[in-house]
């Protein structure tokens, strides 16, 4: 399998409001570029998926395995169109494109269970067939099938795409989607990364409920709030915060069922606002108490945020001054910096695990899931009858 070419990384995260996808260029020696990103709206799939996330169906029309089946499909008839959209704004042919990386929306992440699963779903196979380009999805079940928690998968890519512009640097990145997670990189040593808990999910969550808003803009509503300190505590009492890794969580354990059965009579007392700073709080603060750690033996370290909560101006803030009380000589940057724009991060991460299926190349680490060795992740959904020529 040539190594240079152009893939394209899909994804459609905890929040359930979108699908990203992003035209990713890999050519050796030279760093990853991202040429082109498109997103499309789910607003209107967006509380079915929620729903059937709870295992319920918001109408009597189908009992949740038709409602399964048929939001799967939807989900792939959106992705065929965001990667034509994709396509179309970079001016580049289905025929250049090697493969689709296709993360799937997850619909449950239950890694702990006696019987351990995990369930994307959004049919790879109609995605190739809409758009005639091979498709590699289905990452997690088989880090999941080698003992390992089947996340996270993205500080495997993300070792590739910062740690190689700064070899000798000691980075720390940090993905702020609904769920945060961390990857550790240091030089000569084993990649370490794991989910720190919540990022987006509740501050998105509370908002919805309270102001009817998809997300708080900018930390807009949490700025005008103050932090509760009992409220704050008893959030991060949860015992997730204390486990060591290999972990990983989901939107299952932190949402609103979870804010109230900790928070209890404070989601009553306290104004809505200092609730949502609150959560804000809760959120840089676990990730900085989950990194801190490694600040320790890693002076001048570089933490690089991604994701679409690195466009969140008051997280941004109290991550930087939590940052600043646990390591004064630590650099808070944005991923952009190293070329990477925050929103393509974790769809840029399924371009490259597309690659890594298609060289026949592990896509997971071992000392991140726990998983019993490395593993070539996914399954491939041919795009065309001859699909043998992409690999000569």
């Amino acid at each position: 399998m040539p190594r240079n070419g152009l893939y394209i990384g899909m994804m459609s995260g905890t929040s359930m409001d979108a699908i990203d996808a992003c035209l990713v260029s890999f050519n050796p020696p030279s760093l990853p570029q991202i040429l082109a990103h498109a997103s499309l709206n789910l607003t209107d799939l967006r509380p079915r998926l929620q729903a059937l996330h709870r295992g319920q169906t918001p109408t009597s029309e189908f009992d949740c395995l038709d409602e399964l089946g048929v939001l799967e499909t939807l989900l792939a008839e959106r992705s065929a169109e965001v990667v034509h959209s994709l396509l179309d704004q970079a001016g580049v042919s289905a025929s250049e494109i090697l493969a689709i990386g296709q993360h799937g929306q997850t619909l449950r992440h239950r890694p702990n269970y006696p019987t351990p699963f995990t369930l994307q779903i959004g049919n790879p196979s109609l995605i190739a067939e809409r758009t005639g380009i091979a498709v590699i999805a289905d990452f997690r079940r088989r880090d999941l099938a080698a003992g390992g928690q089947g996340a996270p998968l993205v500080p495997t890519a993300h070792r590739a795409f910062f740690n190689a512009s700064a070899p000798n640097q000691a980075l720390i990145t940090v993905n702020l989607g609904g769920i945060a997670n961390l990857a550790v990189l240091q030089p000569d040593q084993p990649l370490i990364g794991f989910d720190t808990g919540p990022a987006n999910t509740l501050l998105d969550g509370w908002i919805r409920q309270q102001r009817n808003l998809p997300f708080d803009e900018g930390g807009a509503f949490a700025a005008c709030g103050k932090v509760h300190d009992d409220l704050l505590n008893a959030l991060l009492a949860d015992p997730y915060f204390a486990l060591p890794p290999p972990k990983s969580t989901g939107t299952e354990v932190f949402n609103l069922d979870w804010l109230a059965t900790r928070a209890g009579d404070w989601l009553i007392h306290l104004p809505a606002e200092d609730l949502q700073a609150t959560l804000s709080e809760l959120t840089a603060r676990s990730i900085i108490q989950a990194m801190a750690p490694y600040l320790q033996t890693m002076p001048g370290t570089q933490v690089v945020l991604a994701g679409g909560g690195a466009y969140n101006t008051d997280l941004v803030g109290r991550l930087r001054s939590n940052l600043q009380t646990a390591a004064p000589d630590a650099v808070l940057k944005l991923s952009d910096e190293f070329g990477i724009p925050p929103q393509c991060a974790e769809c840029a991460a399924f371009a490259w695990l597309a690659r890594q299926f298609l060289l026949g190349e592990a896509g997971n680490a071992p000392s991140v899931t726990g998983a019993r060795a490395p593993r070539i992740l996914g399954g491939f959904y041919p795009g065309k009858l001859d699909w043998r020529s992409l690999i000569g």
